[in-house]
């Protein structure tokens, strides 16, 4: 059974950084690709940036510039750094892992960003 497990979340102020860590129980290099996603209150879930093998990784229009995805093969973790954060960041993020045939999820993890 694959589990990802997000952590990194909290409360920041706008312009600040924050880094979001997604541990995999197996090797990150089995899947096609792994990507976090967000979703805000009472809004639909946005892809927020997705990286697969040695492509270069894409990115929500919204967050080019200032997120940036990437993985540590070795230690099966994918991380998302996010600066210049803005209030409309505010959401639970999520780790997804896409194999051959089934999508895995990780539980959330809460940004919030606020004065």
């Amino acid at each position: 059974q694959v589990r990802l497990v997000e952590s990194g979340g909290g409360l920041v102020q706008p312009g600040g950084s924050l880094r979001l860590s997604c541990s995999v129980s197996q090797s990150i290099s089995a899947f096609t690709y792994m990507g976090w996603y967000r979703r805000a209150p009472g809004k639909e879930r946005e892809l927020v940036a997705t990286i697969r093998g040695s492509r270069s990784p894409d990115y929500a229009d919204s967050v080019k510039g200032r997120f940036i995805i990437s993985k540590d093969n070795a230690n099966y973790i994918v991380y998302l750094q996010m600066n210049k954060l803005r209030p409309e960041d505010t959401a639970s993020y999520y780790c997804t892992a896409r194999g051959l045939s089934t999508t895995y999820w990780g539980q959330g993890t809460q940004v919030t960003v606020s004065s």
